[in-house]
């Protein structure tokens, strides 16, 4: 275990790695000057780093150091939801709820304690240790953590076993790009240069998204998709490669299996019909599939945004499975890249303590049915740690309602004020990655990093590891109290010796089992039982409500149409850093749907559905596809006018596979409240990031 770096009162770097939920996990430079972060670079100890981050973590500091931050743990002296607390000392605040939760367990049972978290914003060893270990061994319930990714990794997982994907840096050896529901511009940054340089030597980009996004700017074709029709769009190239014999069949004898039905299911899916229900023109549709026909080396980036609705596992499993139709592999540049996580092969199963108890199971995306609804027993305490629910979690209004209860019992574990921290019962102080130990795992980019503390402690926070350590202490659960130094070492134990030499050691780069650039079919192949590609996976044929590469209809109606999608933006990472955002959201809307409805740009408007409505401005213009609005994803109450957000519209359906959340099934009617002809600024948005209010 390594040291911490020795404080010094003048001015000193410090190597660390960033551990937030973007798929690069850049090399960080963090100068510090008495004591304090006094800027936050990229460093070159990475490759795909190459010294440059985005300006988000560049932001940091101001989080670390901004009023809103949590500095002691705290209990609710007001309301709930008022965000009024009392300071305690760390002593009073573990011992509350330490009473509290072996009341409930002894009460009511292990099972009304509902731990939730979601990690992707945590390395290796803030998450899924120690932590995990306690709440297993209260016996409480799971938490099946399927905000993101559920339905890719569902279908990555059947059809390929995750086997690693492209790397960033061979993306300079493609052809053609083909980036398909994600958008790097705003997540994963450092992909972008390597498709500007592909693009110098010659490559085709093509770009699948509801909205005009900077690369869909750049690339020579944009497929402007209705949410939720990827499946259709990628059946429909499916079959003109099944069906006019581009489809690769000898890769198919040798690699994969299900390709017959695959065919089968995509033989409806003319181009016709594929643009009727995508709106994007058949013959736009047929110069995409025959781009990909022609075209090698190929890679399809392929995100996370075509999995957040009701097809979202098909969509994934109907894109994931072209390379292998149209024999894409073998070749450098050439294939997929989804999650690359997998590809160091850890699991966090290696270093538990405590197995999971055979209690119910709660998706976290049905937290307020949860709250409101679950009987047998009633959730009466709920844990909330690495995750803000009320700004990140489908059906705001009924978690605030479940928030609400008098009778539930709420811990929130807490770097800054959320919007879920305002309604806990004890609010205690987290460390961040500036100050604690960690290992960061990239997911598109292939790095494995330390994460070392550049500064100490603010306040008297404390890390996940401490916190979990001390309060399974109290519970009777352990004789010792496990700290950062133990948990890091339990977790480096499981990492293969040289990788955990190179992360340990003097910060030389691991290179996970395939290589950093492995190139699939050659250097990687499909970690399925059979090494084989499963086209039609069984397990999932069953899973899926009617089927593999089925359609399910668009849920709009007469009375909600448009589309809401609540996409990644540069200002936040999920709700991460919404502190720091002052300028108020604004709904994006198309021309044509905004002049049907006399809604013009900086209007204030009143976008809603069944489940809640938002209040705030409007920006009009073609940068989306017609029948689509678009709120960003990570916003905080206070950045609207009536202080909902695009969850308070997301349905808490699940997803065809995975389980996941559906918030692009958000069907919403948009209406004006205010024109803003009655004055250059007529709203005032709430900005509580000091004692005032300021309007920005």
């Amino acid at each position: 275990m390594p040291t911490k770096p020795p404080r010094t009162w003048g001015r000193s770097t410090v190597d660390t790695a960033c551990p937030l939920d973007c798929p690069d996990s850049c090399s960080l430079s963090v100068s510090v000057e008495r004591g304090r972060v006094a800027a936050i670079d990229g460093s070159k100890r990475t490759p795909t780093t190459n010294g440059f981050i985005c300006a988000k973590v560049r932001r940091f500091g101001d989080r670390v150091y901004g009023l809103e931050r949590l500095l002691y743990p705290a209990v609710r002296s007001g309301r709930k939801g008022d965000g009024t607390f009392r300071r305690v000392s760390w002593d009073e605040a573990l011992q509350t709820i330490a009473e509290r939760l072996e009341e409930v367990r002894r009460t009511v049972g292990g099972e009304a304690i509902l731990p939730f978290c979601y990690g992707g914003s945590n390395g290796l060893v803030t998450q899924g240790t120690t932590d995990a270990d306690f709440f297993a061994a209260l016996g409480s319930s799971r938490l099946a953590r399927t905000l993101c990714a559920a339905p890719t990794g569902a279908a990555a997982q059947a059809m390929y076993g995750k086997m690693a994907g492209v790397a960033y840096e061979d993306y300079v050896h493609a052809r053609l790009i083909i980036v398909w529901g994600a958008n790097p511009s705003a997540s994963g940054i450092h992909l972008v240069p390597f498709i500007r340089e592909a693009r110098a030597r010659g490559a085709a980009l093509v770009v699948v998204d509801p909205r005009q996004t900077s690369l869909a700017k750049l690339a020579d074709l944009h497929v402007p998709i209705r949410p939720g029709t990827d499946v259709a769009v990628a059946l429909s190239v499916h079959r003109y490669l099944f069906e006019h014999g581009h489809a690769d069949s000898e890769f198919l004898d040798a690699h994969a299996r299900g390709a017959a039905e695959l065919r089968e299911r995509a033989r409806p899916w003319t181009f016709e019909r594929a643009g009727e229900v995508s709106g994007v023109a058949p013959a736009m549709l047929h110069e995409m599939a025959e781009l990909y026909r022609a075209t090698t080396p190929a890679v399809i980036r392929c995100g996370w945004g075509l999995e957040r609705n009701r097809n979202g596992g098909n969509a994934a499993l109907a894109v994931l499975a072209l390379p292998a139709v149209a024999g894409k592999f073998g070749v450098r540049g050439g294939g997929y890249t989804m999650s690359n996580s997998a590809a160091w092969g850890l699991a966090t199963s290696a270093w538990r303590r405590v197995p999971d108890p055979d209690t119910r199971v709660v998706n976290m995306n049905r937290l307020g049915r949860a709250l409101t609804e679950l009987d047998n027993p009633p959730v009466k305490c709920l844990f909330v740690y690495n995750c803000n629910p009320v700004a990140t979690v489908p059906d705001q209004n009924r978690i605030l309602e479940g928030l609400a209860r008098e009778d539930l019992f709420t811990v929130v574990f807490e770097q800054v004020m959320t919007d879920t921290a305002q309604f806990a019962d004890v609010l205690l102080p987290a460390t961040t990655f500036l100050e604690t130990y960690d290992i960061a795992r990239g997911y598109g980019a292939y790095n494995l990093q330390l994460v070392k503390p550049a500064i100490d402690v603010a306040g008297e926070a404390r890390s996940n590891m401490e916190v979990f350590a001390e309060l399974a202490a109290r519970l009777g659960q352990r004789d010792d109290v496990e700290g950062e130094a133990e948990t890091m070492l339990r977790v480096a134990s499981a990492i293969p010796a040289d990788v955990r030499d190179a992360v340990l050691g003097d910060g030389a780069q691991p290179l996970p089992p395939g290589g950093r650039t492995p190139v699939q079919f050659v250097d990687v192949q499909p970690r399925t039982a059979d090494g084989k590609i499963d086209l039609f996976p069984e397990a999932l044929e069953r899973e899926a409500p009617d089927g593999l590469y089925r359609f399910q209809a668009d849920p709009a109606t007469e009375q909600f149409p448009l589309a809401l999608i609540s996409p990644a933006s540069e200002k936040t990472i999920s709700s991460t850093l919404g502190e720091l955002r002052t300028a108020p959201a604004s709904l994006y809307m198309h021309g044509a749907d905004a002049a049907e409805r006399g809604i013009n740009t900086a209007d204030v408007v009143r976008v809603f559905n069944a489940l809640g409505e938002v209040h705030c401005t409007v920006t009009v213009g073609d940068a989306i596809t017609q029948g689509t609005v678009s709120l960003p994803k990570g916003l905080w109450r206070r950045h609207t006018i009536n202080g909902a957000t695009a969850t308070a519209l997301a349905p808490d359906g699940l997803t065809d596979l995975g389980g996941g959340a559906s918030f692009n099934d958000a069907r919403v009617q948009v209406t004006r409240i205010l024109p803003a002809a009655l004055g250059e600024r007529p709203v005032s948005v709430w900005v509580a990031d000091d004692a005032s209010v300021r309007e920005p």
